[in-house]
């Protein structure tokens, strides 16, 4: 398959850990989005936890981000101030251009598709009518969804180009010719730390493929990604 580089979604799963868990996936969904601020990339918020982002180059730049971020704090939930640890998974994938879309055709009873309401700030649902979709391949497991387009037709076609994505990084991967040979359940990779992050008892980014260590961790999270990457991270 041909990719488009200047185009990824970033997708965060929180790990498990209720509220600190997802909470740690919004601070590392926000981190991205505000680095593509910096970069002056344009962006789009996908669902409550994909981000898309393009740019020139982009992929290149981000791609080493997918993996498992661990998150070490004074948790804000925990009424006795104790540390947690929280973790993860990141999911940077380039983008699929519509002539290598279309060559992968799914049958539709190897979907499930459901529909919601959108949902927006503080949880509230900013539409009456069901407007989310969140589709399921049922021979995989892989799932992707879209809630921020106005109309619920708009957010199927985004989350099943999402899905194709998926489909096709997984069918280069396994080396597969045809969509009908997936037929193994996958499940996400939760093996592959590639950072911490801590904010308790000290300061501390660290870089597990290198060793890299800064103390300069708000900012980090802030956006400031380059403190990293242009230290020779990457």
């Amino acid at each position: 398959m041909n990719y488009n580089s200047n185009t990824v979604t970033i997708s965060v799963l929180g790990g498990a850990g209720g509220d600190d868990a997802k909470d740690w996936a919004q601070m590392l969904l926000r981190m991205y989005s505000r680095y593509a601020d910096l970069k002056k990339w344009k962006k789009a918020v996908v669902s409550e936890n994909t981000l898309e982002i393009s740019g020139m180059g982009v992929y290149e730049r981000l791609k080493d981000e997918s993996g498992v971020h661990r998150l070490v704090r004074i948790s804000p939930f925990d009424a006795k101030k104790l540390r947690h640890t929280s973790f993860a998974l990141v999911e940077v994938l380039p983008d699929l251009p519509k002539v290598d879309e279309v060559k992968i055709q799914i049958p539709e009873k190897d979907l499930k598709i459901e529909f919601s309401r959108s949902a927006g700030p503080g949880g509230q649902n900013v539409n009456k009518v069901e407007t989310a979709v969140r589709i399921v391949h049922l021979p995989t497991g892989l799932s992707s969804s879209s809630q921020v387009e106005r109309s619920q037709s708009s957010n199927r076609e985004k989350a099943m180009h999402l899905l194709k994505i998926k489909i096709a990084k997984l069918m280069e991967d396994r080396h597969e010719e045809a969509v009908g040979n997936l037929r193994v359940r996958v499940a996400p990779e939760w093996g592959h730390e590639i950072r911490s992050y801590v904010l308790h008892p000290y300061k501390q980014v660290k870089d597990h493929a290198t060793g890299f260590k800064i103390s300069r961790v708000e900012e980090v999270l802030e956006g400031n990604l380059d403190l990293l990457l242009k230290a020779g991270v990457k």
